[in-house]
């Protein structure tokens, strides 16, 4: 190391980057040159001194001294900026090992290699340089193609020090719920490395990798803790997705259940299968068969279960996507619904008659959200279901997001305490975070491709 006079760090930075540049340590320490002048001499006793392990403070402070004697700026003990006094020094250096000027240069006809390559000055003037600019000094070539009619401009300018870009992380984190057709995929938190500027269709592709099904399947969600629901569109940006919500990816049940199967009921917080240990067989359907949008059609609804008012509303029990016909009355939507919580129903049904358990909202829009009416003989044919339709966002089946909103006697009384459905993290979940925690790396080459990547102007 060097001993610190003052404030010299930015000067001991500088003689320790030359020091370690072979060419001119060799010919500094092996007294390869011809210079008389304080500055390089200086240095090239301080260089041997700490090859040779031979090296005092008096000698870094005598270096000192000759700079602040030949530049007022470095004067004193003041901090100054390593580039700028590395550059002072090389100029200097210049000067005192010979400043042969180069010969005029006459780029038009010469031709110097690849588009966006930085090349070394010597390659064209090895000759009448003095050593720093045989070592240190290149040149640019910029290219400049015309997307018309591919006429291409190539300037060339010399430089001394360049200033490169550091390549930054691309991706994000983000962990995603999928809750698919198959037991053993039934609600399994997988983590994604997103990309930072991407949209939700690719987020969508990466989705249905993870679950294996068609991309046109998925459907993406954010589902608060409130039973918020908001889904996504395929031109939405990846910037938010997930941050304000957990984010759950749904695939669509079959589009008609198997003869004699009994009917698909989602699993348990602890797993457990429907009885008989049927597993429903996953779906196959194309978007274009996941709805008819007439009355007589079959409908997408997501819905979510909620209990409390205001500020102690809670979601609880695992969100649901059901397939039903658009002409049910409003008890068999509900039957429909229990039908699929059963396996955490902890309370009889039985002496209920026909009264509504829970109120049902459309979820999700801007406008204050209406409430599907008991009384209406066929409440998936409101009109505000059909607007909720037409605004459904590209990308993924589409769908309807409703709210079930139980009071919380009703809820205890037939669920008890139940939360929210448990999920189990798959191993990617903990990868990704640990690989987006450590700090980003990257080579001094990853550096030149970014500095050098052909772009649009």
């Amino acid at each position: 190391g060097l001993r610190n006079h003052g404030n010299t760090c930015f000067m001991n930075a500088v003689v320790q980057c030359l020091s370690n540049t072979a060419p001119l340590a060799e010919a500094l320490a092996l007294g390869r040159y011809r210079a008389r002048a304080e500055v390089t001499q200086r240095l090239a006793v301080l260089v041997r001194a700490l090859w040779t392990r031979d090296y005092s403070p008096r000698l870094s402070a005598e270096f000192k001294n000759i700079v602040s004697k030949h530049s007022s700026q470095f004067r004193g003990n003041a901090q100054h900026d390593a580039l700028e006094f590395l550059l002072w020094l090389l100029d200097r250096m210049h000067e005192d090992l010979g400043a042969a000027s180069l010969p005029q240069q006459t780029h038009g006809s010469e031709k110097v290699g690849d588009p966006g390559v930085v090349h070394p000055a010597t390659a064209q003037h090895p000759h009448g340089q003095s050593f720093v600019q045989s070592h240190f000094q290149a040149q640019y070539r910029s290219s400049l193609t015309c997307p018309h009619c591919l006429k291409q401009s190539n300037t060339f300018d010399p430089f001394l020090c360049i200033s490169l870009p550091i390549p930054l992380r691309q991706t994000r984190a983000l962990n995603v719920t999928l809750v698919l057709q198959s037991e053993c995929w039934r609600f399994v938190r997988v983590g994604l490395a997103v990309p930072l500027l991407g949209t939700v269709a690719q987020l969508r592709e990466m989705v249905a990798r993870e679950g294996h099904i068609p991309p046109e399947q998925v459907i993406l969600a954010e589902v608060s803790p409130k039973g918020f629901l908001r889904s996504l569109g395929d031109v939405e940006e990846l910037g938010s997705v997930g941050q304000g919500a957990p984010l759950y990816a749904f695939q669509p049940p079959p589009t008609r259940p198997p003869t004699g199967c009994p009917r698909s009921l989602p699993a348990s917080p602890g797993g457990a299968q429907p009885e008989g240990g049927q597993h429903p067989p996953p779906s196959t359907a194309r978007s274009s068969d996941c709805l008819s949008r007439s009355t007589g059609g079959r409908i997408l609804l997501l819905l979510c279960n909620t209990a409390g008012d205001g500020p102690s509303l809670a979601r609880f029990g695992p969100p649901l996507l059901l397939r039903e016909e658009r002409s049910i009355s409003w008890q068999q939507l509900q039957q429909s619904i229990l039908g699929h919580l059963r396996d955490l129903l902890c309370g009889d049904l039985r002496g209920q008659g026909a009264e509504a358990l829970f109120r049902i909202r459309l979820a999700g829009g801007s406008e204050p959200c209406p409430y599907l009416s008991p009384q209406d003989p066929r409440p998936l044919c409101h009109p505000a279901v059909d607007r909720a339709l037409q605004q459904s966002r590209a990308g993924g089946p589409p769908h309807v997001n409703l709210t079930a909103e139980w009071d919380i006697s009703t809820k205890e009384r037939l669920f008890g305490s139940i939360q929210e459905e448990v999920v189990e993290d798959a191993e990617s979940v903990g990868l990704q975070q640990r690989l987006h925690r450590e700090q980003h790396s990257c080579t001094l080459d990853d550096c030149f491709q970014l500095y050098t990547k052909e772009e649009q102007v």
